[in-house]
């Protein structure tokens, strides 16, 4: 295989996560999301108690979050090239920062477009919305219509980029799982 770059992403709530870990569970090196924990730092440093599904609103600069943001995706792509293992999976691509910036109404310039431009991945997963398993919680703010908008947004930005996303059907995940890995081998 090579060393394979993978993106597992999509919109809020839709598993994800859950396939990363399990990816991770069967012994695959996953590079796990940042935008959580930088949400619940911007959460407790503004204020936490309004319900608002941009997690910008909670920090003085919303260009940097978002820079800071696409550093730390950028850096979890440089590090699998250097990394002995055929293949990595991303919980999150670079893109992702641009579709949500898109979604959120927000310019960004060249450095970010560069970013996505020099820094290819090999397959992209996308998980759809999934209203029965949606649950929202202190760090995913959006609604499950905001969510299928971010759907959207993604499936447009990766698409910009010259991606097809390939989307993983609504099951289980251990069926999601093999539906990934079955998929990486036939391609």
């Amino acid at each position: 295989m090579g060393k394979n770059k993978v993106v597992v992403t999509g919109a809020p709530g839709t598993g994800k996560t859950s396939i990363i870990h399990g990816l991770e569970q069967r012994g695959f090196h996953c590079f796990h999301e940042i935008i959580r924990d930088m949400t619940f730092k911007a959460r407790l440093e503004g204020d936490g108690d309004t319900h608002v599904s941009n997690p910008l609103v909670f920090v003085d600069d919303a260009l940097q979050f978002n820079k800071d943001l696409l550093y730390g995706r950028a850096e979890h792509y440089q590090k699998s090239l250097e990394m002995d293992v055929p293949l990595s999976f991303f919980d999150r691509g670079i893109p992702d920062v641009l579709a949500y910036m898109d979604f959120f109404g927000q310019p960004y310039g060249k450095e970010f477009l560069d970013t996505c431009r020099f820094n290819r991945y090999d397959t992209i997963f996308i998980v759809p919305p999934w209203q029965e398993i949606y649950v929202s919680d202190n760090e995913r703010l959006e609604t499950f219509e905001e969510a299928e908008n971010i759907h959207d947004a993604l499936m447009n930005t990766y698409t910009q980029f010259g991606y097809n996303p390939i989307e993983v059907p609504k099951d289980a995940v251990p069926n999601r799982i093999d539906f990934i890995l079955e998929t990486l081998n036939q391609l």
